[in-house]
């Protein structure tokens, strides 16, 4: 009896493996609309946000990423960190960096650095910067570019890793223009830090919704216990009245499971029709 009961417990844990394993599989397509005024002249601007790829742990290839977003109107992609941590991965990025291409961003592609990228050497990570910069992204270290839609000012905002303690707020937000300022960073903690520095709205990623969720993310109290205990995982929250948002992510870390967690895949479309008014009012 004890050797069938063994048996069956094994049997049940591999069942359950394979089925946290098949649920990376299953990515979701989140949409979030900041989009507040509906009128035909409002400006508006589509970003497509891939975070946490982790090419060692990842279950969606290249060309699934294209059909699932081949119909998307995308005008500008913000990738969020935590690509690999290995040099060898380096080389299964660039299928997905063909595809980002193909994707026709009119805007371009923006790029942050994670944690898990900055494990890799230095001489290493200069040829997973390189590998970026050779596909037309920009990458962002503390480091901030306008761009112009529809006349209007958006600052892209890149902060560096918070988690690795490469954050620097001064340097990202030095010489901004009037506009909307749109921040990019891989650790969401660092939100909690900006009490000072304004922003319209900030992508992150880091929690991987915890991955595994089960029956709470307690590993997620050592990236992030102050946003564990406030139920800051995934999804738009705000904080000082600023909305931030914190991606799933695309792959996964340490084991290639997931549970009461999925993959995530998503589109922000914003609102720039308030950037005339603060205009407005700093000519004044």
């Amino acid at each position: 009896m004890k050797v069938l009961f063994l048996i069956m417990l094994f049997i049940i844990i591999l069942f359950l493996f394979y089925r946290a394993y098949k649920n990376t599989q299953k990515v979701i397509l989140n949409k979030v609309n900041l989009s507040t005024i509906n009128s035909p002249h409002n400006s508006l601007l589509n970003i497509l946000q891939i975070s946490d790829m982790h090419l060692e742990n990842i279950s969606i290839s290249p060309e699934q990423l294209y059909n699932k977003l081949a119909d998307k109107k995308v005008d500008l992609i913000a990738l969020t960190g935590d690509y690999l941590d290995k040099k060898r991965s380096i080389t299964k990025l660039i299928p997905y960096l063909q595809v980002f291409n193909r994707l026709n961003a009119q805007y371009g592609i923006y790029v942050v650095f994670g944690n898990h990228d900055y494990k890799l050497k230095q001489k290493d990570f200069e040829i997973l910067k390189k590998a970026f910069e050779e596909h037309g992204c920009k990458t962002l270290q503390n480091e901030n570019e306008t761009i112009i839609v529809e006349g209007k000012h958006v600052n892209i905002i890149g902060i560096d890793d918070f988690h690795t303690k490469r954050s620097n707020l001064q340097k990202s937000f030095s010489n901004l223009k009037n506009g909307y300022h749109l921040v990019l960073t891989h650790d969401p903690n660092i939100v909690l830090k900006m009490k000072d520095f304004y922003y319209d709205y900030l992508l992150s990623g880091h929690f991987h919704g915890g991955q595994i969720y089960w029956p709470k993310p307690y590993h997620l109290a050592k990236l992030g216990r102050t946003m564990m205990r406030m139920n800051m995982i995934k999804g738009l929250h705000h904080y000082d009245e600023k909305p931030f948002y914190i991606s799933e992510g695309l792959g996964q870390t340490s084991i290639n499971i997931r549970i009461g967690s999925r993959p995530e895949i998503t589109l922000h479309q914003l609102s720039l029709n308030n950037i005339e008014k603060e205009e407005a009012l700093s000519a004044v």
